[in-house]
């Protein structure tokens, strides 16, 4: 009996704000790999995110340790990109305790 060989591209999707998601599931790639370099095994990050299938998991780890500089820029740009979304949020709100101070004056208590 004869094996085929042939190559298969991990299975990485893009969504619609950039990030790459496992298989046919919402799991993201970062999650996965900071699992694994924390020191998960696949198989108990495979029990942390069951939607993403076992096979996938392990192949998705096997394309990191292949390709760990390409996906060490992503995270980096994932890690950036989430900082200045927390920045903006930050930056549009107001000062809770003024807020506060506003609440209670309608209400008639100042504290």
């Amino acid at each position: 009996m004869d094996i085929v060989l042939k190559a298969e591209a991990p299975p990485l999707r893009r969504d619609t704000s950039g990030g790459l998601r496992i298989g046919n599931s919402r799991v993201l790639l970062e999650l996965v790999i900071h699992a694994f370099e924390e020191g998960a095994t696949p198989e108990t990050i495979a029990q942390r995110y069951p939607a993403a299938t076992f096979a996938d998991i392990y192949s998705v780890l096997a394309y990191y340790l292949r390709h760990q500089e390409e996906i060490n820029v992503y995270l980096v740009e994932r890690e950036q990109k989430a900082e200045e979304v927390r920045d903006r949020i930050e930056s549009g709100q107001q000062d809770l305790a003024a807020l506060r101070k506003r609440l209670l004056a309608r209400r008639g208590t100042i504290a």
